[in-house]
């Protein structure tokens, strides 16, 4: 029986300002709020409210027989926290089914995992308790920022305590195998990897809409048609994309929510079922380990990381951003904290690209990639001077981290012993409320006994008379 796996991914950019050379070291905030919020409101009425509601008419009609997973950056619950609660809000309508799964993934939707273990260990967990404090659920399937995966990193995945992780399917990769199985870490076997589709993916996400493509147009029947016509011992199926394709890469005008909200019909008559990655990775033993060691993606034509890395801007603007990564680590100071989850994302070493595209690239601001190098190492250079102020920049890291380690030892030294003098001063005002009690008790006995002699003498003397 063939199973698809189906999942969403929901990310926002956030927006920089025009920053100039002038501005470092006078202004610290380096983000286009208007920007960030018309575009969120734009996206989440376009596209996540219509797709969202439809899904959740799909688990409605359909029972426990339709599941989807998604996965939310940090960055993104951020913005919709500010600027479209109502698209958590359906999130967590969706998540009450129970036909849903909530993925990890870097908080930031950033590259850590390709420059700083712990940093994208920390990166991961961040977003894990986001996810958890919104779901419920701890996630047991990470899928990292744009499907990037290589041996190393499904090491660290698997250390994580991870059992599966979404990848891309890329023949490069592949050579003769198929994506419609189980595969799992070459260096970690205990982590099972979910290939994506590139082909039935992009054919809803990239072709869907486009006329000139041999398959237009689209049904859902021929869809699904297409998978019940794989080898029979080709199993899984794995449907992945951003939820923004649904609304914006396809508009709607082109009936893409009628096409997805007949699949789970015309799978059901072709005996083909749907669930999570965690289900696919309890139920399906792995075929075999994938040899991957150099970092693939799902971007652009090279299946690969050279979108971000790929120009000698890219890579001065990567090292130099993750040349401080231990020290932000380190400090742990909020504001930094944030400023960093949102230097890191791997949009803004995008808009640096000089590679041509299949796929359309909207710079924003920019008008090219040098004009995106500059005003981001304007922005990375007022940050690393923030980062350095926080403490002398003659203390290296080791000694910086033991003396804030110190520093915090001294403080839980301080609480406990704060607690301690709390606890003691408590206890004595009961034992004052205590003895205040005895000793009024004892006054109240005082005053009754006198009562009781005269009322013993007035006896005693009655019985005197009728003695005599």
């Amino acid at each position: 029986m063939k199973t698809i796996c189906l999942y969403f991914e929901i990310h926002q950019i956030i927006h920089l300002k025009r920053y100039r050379f002038f501005d470092i070291g006078t202004d610290h905030y380096y983000y286009d709020d208007y920007e960030n919020e018309r575009s969120i409101s734009d996206i989440a009425e376009r596209s996540y409210m219509p797709a969202l509601n439809t899904l959740l008419d799909m688990i409605r009609e359909n029972g426990k027989y339709f599941k989807v997973a998604f996965s939310l950056s940090g960055t993104g619950i951020e913005q919709l926290e500010m600027h479209a609660p109502q698209v958590l809000d359906k999130l967590q309508e969706l998540n009450d089914t129970g036909c849903v799964e909530f993925l990890a993934e870097p908080y930031s939707h950033g590259l850590s995992s390709l420059a700083n273990e712990e940093t994208f260990a920390a990166d991961v967990k961040k977003q894990c308790e986001k996810i958890e404090e919104y779901f419920g659920k701890k996630p047991t399937v990470l899928r990292n920022s744009s499907l990037i995966y290589s041996d190393d990193i499904g090491g660290q995945v698997a250390a994580m305590g991870f059992k599966g992780m979404l990848t891309e399917g890329a023949k490069h990769v592949l050579g003769w195998k198929s994506p419609h199985y189980v595969y799992n870490c070459n260096i970690a076997p205990n982590l099972k990897l979910l290939l994506r589709d590139v082909e039935l993916s992009d054919d809803i996400s990239l072709r869907f809409s486009n006329s000139d493509w041999h398959g237009y147009p689209l049904f859902a029947d021929t869809y699904i048609n297409n998978i019940a016509s794989l080898p029979q011992e080709e199993q899984i199926v794995n449907i992945f994309m951003e939820l923004s394709a649904l609304g914006v890469a396809q508009p709607l005008s082109s009936n893409i929510l009628e096409f997805i909200k007949a699949l789970p019909a015309c799978a059901k008559d072709k005996g083909i079922t749907f669930a999570t990655p965690t289900e696919v990775c309890k139920m399906t033993k792995s075929v075999g380990s994938l040899d991957v060691p150099d970092t693939l993606s799902w971007v652009d034509e090279e299946r690969d990381v050279s979108c971000w890395l790929g120009n000698a801007m890219q890579r001065e603007a990567f090292n130099k951003l993750y040349s401080v990564a231990d020290r932000v680590r380190i400090a742990n100071d909020p504001r930094i904290n944030q400023d960093w989850d949102y230097l890191q994302a791997s949009n803004n070493f995008r808009f640096m690209t000089t590679k041509p595209s299949n796929v359309g690239l909207d710079r924003g601001i920019y008008s090219d990639p040098f004009d995106a190098f500059t005003n981001y190492m304007n922005i990375l250079g007022d940050f690393i001077n923030r980062v350095n102020s926080l403490y002398p920049e003659e203390i290296d890291n080791e000694e910086l981290n033991s003396l804030l380690t110190t520093i915090k030892n001294q403080g839980d030294e301080i609480e406990m012993k704060d607690k301690e003098i709390t606890r003691l001063k408590t206890k004595l005002e009961k034992l004052e409320k205590t003895g205040e009690k005895k000793t009024s008790a004892v006054k109240k006995t005082a005053e009754k006994k006198p009562a009781a002699k005269k009322v013993s003498a007035r006896k005693a003397a009655a019985e005197a008379k009728k003695a005599e």
